[in-house]
């Protein structure tokens, strides 16, 4: 009986899972298909991920989406987490008044944001180009670091940092050699996030790009239906799919040797 009950909520999910993957397993086949048009096979080849770094377009697309990911995650991390420090020392009122402007961003749409970062940066004596795209993508990845680290700082001991002080650190040694290693599986997710959120973004790019600096994402939107458009795409959307499998078993693996450390101490 309770097999029956379970059936159509395993069909349901079964069903939601192959809708969501089946569109990647689909790039992934074209990826490998040596045929020019999608709707033949003809026979099993890696023409494409050599195409990805021989077409000059695609490959500064790519190199400026890699860029931009790495940059905007290393700062957006090392913001976001003094930034949750921050707002985890103010008392409870003034914390939640902080946590209601960080999560704005996060629930704003991506059209809004795009246009409002760019009439912001048409009134700065700045270029609309790579440091607009990084700046932007700053913008909207700092606000997720801040979610993923505050969690992490909740679950600390709230004399741990005044412990430090005791101890002969001063307030940036307390906040670096203490709090930042405790929190440090946060920090991790955050990045993580961040990178995806850079490396996935299409709109709020295509509205603070200029100077024809593209990423991935607006090099596809310009030449889709074109003949000029490449299918090394496919084989860079399937290698970023694996690198991104690849970065979510590390982070499970890093947090269970911290979770088992944590309980060995």
């Amino acid at each position: 009986m309770s097999l029956l009950k379970k059936s159509p909520l395993v069909m349901i999910t079964s069903f939601a899972f192959f809708i969501i993957y089946l569109p990647i397993l689909i790039i992934m086949l074209f990826s490998v298909n040596s045929a020019e048009k999608d709707y033949s096979f003809d026979s099993f080849s890696l023409k494409w991920y050599v195409e990805m770094f021989e077409d000059p377009q695609l490959f500064e697309a790519i190199t400026n989406t890699l860029m931009i990911a790495f940059l905007s995650t290393l700062i957006a991390t090392i913001v976001g987490t003094f930034t949750a420090i921050g707002i985890h020392s103010l008392s409870k009122k003034n914390r939640t008044n902080m946590m209601i402007l960080n999560n704005i961003p996060v629930i704003n749409p991506d059209i809004v944001s795009g246009i409002s970062l760019m009439l912001v940066f048409s009134l700065l004596p700045i270029s609309f180009g790579m440091n607009t795209m990084l700046l932007a993508h700053i913008f909207f990845s700092i606000p997720f670091v801040v979610l993923t680290v505050l969690p992490k700082l909740k679950e600390l001991d709230p004399n741990l940092y005044d412990a430090a002080l005791d101890l002969g650190c001063s307030r940036f040694q307390a906040i670096y050699k203490v709090i930042i290693p405790s929190i440090k599986m946060g920090m991790i997710a955050g990045a993580l996030i961040a990178f995806t959120m850079s490396i996935d973004d299409f709109v709020i790019s295509y509205f603070t790009s200029g100077q024809g600096f593209q990423n991935v994402s607006i090099w596809i939107y310009s030449r889709i239906g074109r003949k000029s458009f490449s299918k090394g795409v496919y084989a860079y959307n399937t290698l970023v799919v694996f690198v991104t499998v690849g970065m979510l078993l590390l982070s499970s693996r890093i947090g269970k040797r911290h979770l088992i450390r944590k309980e060995e101490r």
